[in-house]
């Protein structure tokens, strides 16, 4: 299994601090920092976009996974690319093949690593004729556009079938999950095969991040046991 590495993500934060909610997140032992951008259009929701992210990359020395949730992300890359961006993930919903290809070829040549996500209605096999070029693969455990919906239990198959091909292929990407992450829901995940975990009111919310990235941390180590024999 990979190494464990935890995401809180910005969406939680105080949108009127992002600087110092970056830091705080950076002290508290996060391992990344997941931005979810969104355009009103791939999802209900409007967040931020490139010069926000821009803004926000002197603040901290975390690794920027930034999650675009946008219906055109071919049009936008560069800027993301530009903004400190050092993940991109894209989702495949909104690519053509050849459109794949070309966002995963532009992040490879600005030494970025690239990743695909799926939304709960995508079968994860759309996304193993990419597996060999990606750092990265996300299944969404909610569906996306907004924070603190539940965790979809459902979309751990997922998890666990990718974690197979993975092995059978002799590959070793991450395999992050994103939404409704907390102290109840990412020992399952971990289970199934996941390593990365996008966690936002759980950490954001808590009385202590520190303590809380800490207890998320603990209970994957505690469920070890995970095979893919399973």
């Amino acid at each position: 299994m990979d190494e464990i590495l935890i995401a809180p993500s910005m969406l939680a934060g105080d949108f009127s601090c992002l600087g110092q909610e970056a830091q705080r997140m950076e002290q508290a032992g996060a391992d990344w920092l997941h931005l979810d951008v969104m355009d009103g259009h791939f999802v209900p929701n409007i967040t931020f976009g490139a010069p926000v992210i821009k803004a926000l990359r002197p603040h901290t020395k975390l690794f920027f996974d930034v999650h675009l949730m946008i219906a055109q992300p071919l049009r936008y890359l560069q800027e993301f690319i530009n903004a400190g961006a050092d993940m991109l993930t894209l989702h495949i919903e909104t690519l053509e093949t050849q459109q794949v290809l070309q966002a995963i070829g532009m992040i490879r040549q600005a030494g970025k690593q690239a990743a695909l996500s799926i939304k709960p209605a995508t079968a994860i096999e759309t996304v193993f004729p990419y597996l060999e070029q990606l750092d990265m693969v996300l299944v969404m455990t909610v569906e996306p556009g907004f924070g603190g919906q539940s965790f979809m239990a459902d979309m751990l198959p997922k998890v666990c079938a990718l974690r197979k091909e993975l092995a059978s292929r002799n590959l070793s990407l991450h395999i992050q999950v994103d939404g409704g992450v907390g102290e109840n829901t990412i020992a399952k995940a971990y289970a199934a095969g996941a390593n990365c975990f996008v966690a936002g009111s759980a950490v954001f919310n808590s009385d202590n991040a520190k303590e809380a990235i800490a207890t998320l941390r603990a209970l994957t180590v505690k469920h070890h046991s995970y095979s893919i024999g399973d």
